[in-house]
Order: C-alpha cells, then sequence, then structure tokens
C-alpha cells in the first residue's frame, strides 16, 4: 500500500471522509475547517483534517447545531486534530442537553397517541387529562410533551 501523504485534495478528503465536496465547501465556508492553496489556487487539507470532519458528523448525528460545532471546534488549535480529551470535554458540554433531547423523544414515542395538552380540548381523553385547558397555565405548546430545559 502507498505512503499515506501529509495532506490530502478536496476529492481524496471527500472520499476518505465520506462527505460530498459541497459539504467539504460549507464546512470550509463555516471554518470549521481550514485548508491552504497551492500556486495553481487548489485545496489542501491537512491529514488531520479527517478527525475533525468525523467530530463534526458525530456531533450533527446527535443533534448538535453547526453553531454549537463551530463554536466548539473554535476552542481548538485549528493546526491540530482534536484529542480524545478534547472529544471527553466537549462532549460533556453537550451531555445535559443530549439527556433533554433523549427524555423529551422517549415521552413523545410514548404519549403521542395521548391527550398532549395543546388546548384544543378535541379528543375525549383531553377533558380528562386537560379539563378546562388547565395546562395552558403552565406554558405554551403541547405541555404533556415538552419538557421545558431548565433556566440558567
Amino acid at each position: 500500500m502507498p505512503e499515506p501523504t501529509a495532506e490530502l485534495t478536496i476529492g481524496q478528503l471527500a472520499k476518505r471522509a465520506g462527505v460530498t465536496v459541497t459539504a467539504l465547501h460549507f464546512y470550509e465556508e463555516r471554518d470549521l475547517i481550514r485548508s491552504r492553496r497551492t500556486s495553481g489556487n487548489q485545496r489542501r487539507f491537512p491529514r488531520h483534517t479527517l478527525r475533525r470532519i468525523a467530530f463534526i458528523r458525530v456531533a450533527q448525528r446527535v443533534g448538535i447545531s453547526l453553531r454549537e460545532i463551530g463554536l466548539a471546534l473554535a476552542e481548538l488549535p485549528a493546526d491540530e486534530p482534536p484529542t480524545q480529551a478534547d472529544w471527553e470535554r466537549l462532549s460533556t458540554n453537550w451531555r445535559a442537553d443530549l439527556d433533554l433531547r433523549i427524555a423529551q423523544l422517549i415521552r413523545l414515542r410514548d404519549k403521542l397517541t395521548d391527550c398532549i395538552g395543546c388546548g384544543c380540548l378535541s379528543l375525549d381523553r383531553c377533558l380528562l387529562r386537560n379539563r378546562d385547558d388547565k395546562l395552558a397555565t403552565t406554558g405554551p405548546g403541547p405541555r404533556r410533551l415538552w419538557i421545558d430545559p431548565p433556566t440558567q
């Protein structure tokens, strides 16, 4: 097998990272990844960009927004790959939000066919569960489904 190179073309990076070239352009425009330009104006990416892209994709997969990912990556040196310690620190910061999302999804799954507390009072069960729209006093929206994030 050929020796891996220190830099990758955009096509090589896209293939190895499992993303499209367009996605790489998008990430670069948002300063999530960086390249240098050759004398022929072609992009070259350091090989460690693969780890940054993996970091981005895993974070996106669990529902972290690109804005939040960008803020997290801004804390890291741009010319080095994220380390295990970096991942642990950043993912720990996201844990409470992920726990809330998981609880919300479980609640949604378990109660979706029941009265959700929206205030419409059109289901027979709503008259028992949310008589006279008492849940309106706890806030807007489907009160039996939403879990409001803790205020800070």
